[in-house]
């Protein structure tokens, strides 16, 4: 049995990406607001892309944020791309009915 991925929108992916970055805009003040930005950015990646992935993700995306100067990557948008480009393609037997 197969799970269904998650699949989160891009505009969501950019959302959460620029909120990160906006801790990282405020001089001072952004690394202090990283100490409770990271974890929960962290645990929302995880809900949001689930899996293995989502944990791998989850933890880099919590360092990413909580590192000084690294709040500029956009890990969720870059998971997105990641999701899109390589999900299978549903394949057809002979018969015509769809397999995975």
């Amino acid at each position: 049995m197969m799970m269904d991925k998650h699949k989160p929108s891009l505009l969501f992916c950019i959302i959460m990406d620029i909120i990160g970055y906006a801790t990282f805009a405020l001089p001072f003040l952004g690394e202090f607001a990283d100490i409770v930005w990271a974890p929960l950015s962290g645990f929302i990646f995880y809900k949001t892309f689930g899996g293995v992935k989502g944990a791998f993700g989850g933890v880099f995306n919590f360092a990413e944020e909580i590192l000084p100067f690294t709040d500029f990557i956009p890990t969720y948008t870059i998971m997105w791309i990641w999701q899109y480009f390589t999900r299978q393609q549903p394949v057809k037997n002979l018969q015509g009915t769809t397999i995975r």
